[in-house]
């Protein structure tokens, strides 16, 4: 056979599903139903496989029966598939289109459901199930708010399946239910659906399902982190965090910073202090075949020769994009970055993550004040589209977990944080701790001390009652890349900690050292390998600007917009010293 004649067939083939497709589509149009056995390509009748294929899969979503040979037709899909299918492509049908007979029944989220004469789709996780001599009551949730819709099924009015169905029915199943929205007869919700059919998509065996109707420990929950998001608490975290990235990238797409993408891996400690997860393809379960670093006559050192590994040089995960995004930002100006982050540090607390999410803008030709604006501007934003949007995932965390909560976000909104140098703080903080040592875990404060939680805390809630930034911190304490401060010949640096009530420190900032020989100078103190960092040192070669960014810890920014208290709530998979679970 000729390659022409191949060809040929292949055309005729294609040009055949079209003519099928076409059939169908204007079948359908006319309130007919295609009949696709009848129309066989080629010698397998693909196009007939395909479709009954499809049919089969998807009798188990549709809560009417299905013909095996007949179908209704999602007309705009089929008819934006025409132009490109080919004979042996499978097609996938919108899960809401049902079988002949029937009507199509929109898929609407719980969250939207507003009365309405059309018939609709409700798909989700039974919360509850209360029967009655007459009808059923079952809670369904999708996921896409905090309460689900109630599912009010007549056993008059509903078919033989859904009341074989409704015997089967446990917490954790999920269901398809077809019904309309109508005024709610009780008082607990403003809509219900009267359903007319409703089918079992996935049984949950009572007996053995470990979210049983009952309040479960946060700590409990952490233990099952893969169903937890099926739980109130962890579900509410969910939508605000989905609600606090979409703000994150809407503020500052809108103020014209470039979303940039820094890598995971690097060769650069970011923060100079050693804390982080090496990554080797180097066999380390053979200790003997790992290859040993030798001196300059050849002798064996006690580390690895890590010019062998993957990379021909030692590679860690990164603590932070932010020397990344300086690159972009003298170059594109602002930029942020918004991605995961990794830091070995051995702690326990509530306020750490070995593996956490870090928002990083970067201003070139920018100083200090310019990146407090910048974040007092941005979590304003942020802080505000939660009130807006997630006002019932915000009365449940006051409620449950803060009382004080809304009135506490409503302040950030509305109230300008305060802003207090260090010097001050400090001044501050001996006052108050005089008053009675004991009360304080760690009393002993002065110059130079790195603020505990603590201490931020204090300064937020009690003594300006409000956000406050504290700025121009000692350079000891401070990372190599922060700008020395002229007016006390380098004691201290252009960094600032936005501090929060409730939570302490939210964002840590500063200007960047742009000039050249002071940043080699600082590097060389704390033992940093100049050559490791020759490509950040030439950005203050050629063409250097003053800068300056900060970084947002996400998973914070989630525990103290929820009011929660263990970050380890705030994320989906936690990870931390002894736990890398799911």
């Amino acid at each position: 056979m000729t390659q022409t004649t191949t060809t040929r067939q292949h055309l005729a083939k294609k040009m055949a599903s079209r003519a099928c497709l076409a059939a169908a589509v204007a079948a359908s149009s006319r309130g007919g139903v295609s009949a696709f056995s009848t129309c066989s390509i080629g010698r397998s009748g693909m196009m007939a496989r395909s479709l009954s294929t499809i049919s089969s899969n998807n009798n188990r979503f549709s809560p009417y029966p299905t013909a095996s040979t007949s179908y209704a037709i999602n007309k705009s899909e089929l008819s934006n598939r025409i132009s490109s299918v080919a004979p042996s492509r499978s097609f996938q049908l919108n899960m809401s289109t049902v079988a002949a007979g029937a009507t199509t029944a929109r898929r609407v989220k719980t969250a939207e459901a507003e009365v309405s004469e059309e018939q609709v789709s409700i798909k989700g996780w039974v919360r509850t199930v209360r029967k009655q001599k007459t009808l059923a009551f079952v809670e369904v949730n999708d996921g896409s708010n905090m309460s689900g819709i109630q599912c009010v099924l007549p056993f008059d009015t509903v078919d033989e399946d859904t009341m074989k169905e409704i015997d089967n029915l446990t917490t954790g199943c999920s269901v398809h239910a077809i019904g309309q929205i109508i005024k709610s007869q009780g008082g607990k919700q403003a809509v219900e659906l009267s359903a007319s059919s409703l089918r079992i998509v996935g049984e949950c065996p009572g007996d053995t399902f470990p979210l049983a109707k009952k309040r479960h420990s946060l700590e409990y929950l952490r233990t099952i982190a893969h169903l937890r998001p099926r739980t109130n608490t962890i579900a509410a975290v969910a939508r605000v965090r989905s609600t606090l990235a979409g703000s994150i990238h809407k503020f500052f797409q809108g103020e014209g910073f470039n979303y940039v993408q820094t890598p995971l891996i690097t060769a650069s400690d970011c923060e100079g202090a050693g804390e982080m997860f090496r990554v080797t393809t180097l066999d380390i379960d053979d200790v003997a075949s790992l290859p040993r670093a030798k001196d300059e006559e050849g002798i064996e050192l006690a580390g690895v020769d890590y010019a062998e590994d993957f990379f021909g040089k030692a590679a860690f995960l990164t603590v932070s994009g932010q020397l990344g995004g300086e690159t972009h930002a003298c170059a594109l100006g602002d930029v942020y970055t918004f991605g995961p982050t990794f830091r070995a540090e051995n702690s326990q607390t509530t306020r750490h993550l070995a593996e956490f999410w870090m928002v990083e803008p970067e201003m070139a030709f920018a100083d200090l004040t310019s990146a407090m604006d910048n974040a007092e501007a941005m979590l304003k934003a942020c802080v505000g589209d939660v009130i807006e949007k997630c006002d019932e995932d915000l009365e449940f965390f006051g409620k449950f977990f803060d009382k004080g909560l809304k009135a506490r976000l409503d302040k950030v909104v509305s109230k300008p944080f305060v802003r207090c140098e260090y010097r001050d703080a400090i001044k501050y903080l001996q006052e108050e701790i005089a008053k009675d040592p004991s009360k304080w875990q760690f009393p002993d404060v002065e110059f130079g001390t790195d603020l505990a939680t603590e201490h931020e805390r204090w300064l937020a809630e009690t003594k300006f009652d409000s956000a406050v930034f504290v700025y121009n911190y000692p350079k000891s304490i401070k990372a190599f890349y922060m700008r020395d401060n002229d007016e006390d010949g380098g004691e201290t640096v252009n960094a600032m900690d936005l501090l929060v009530p409730g939570v302490g420190e939210l964002v840590g900032g500063s200007q960047r050292e742009e000039r050249m020989d002071v940043l080699v100078e600082k590097m060389k103190e704390l033992d940093l390998d100049v050559e490791d960092y020759w490509w950040y040192l030439d950005l203050r070669r050629f063409g250097s600007v003053p800068h300056a960014g900060y970084g947002l810890g996400f998973e914070r920014l989630v525990t103290y917009v929820c009011g929660i208290e263990n970050i380890r709530d705030a994320i989906a998979f936690p990870r931390y010293p002894g736990n890398a679970e799911f």
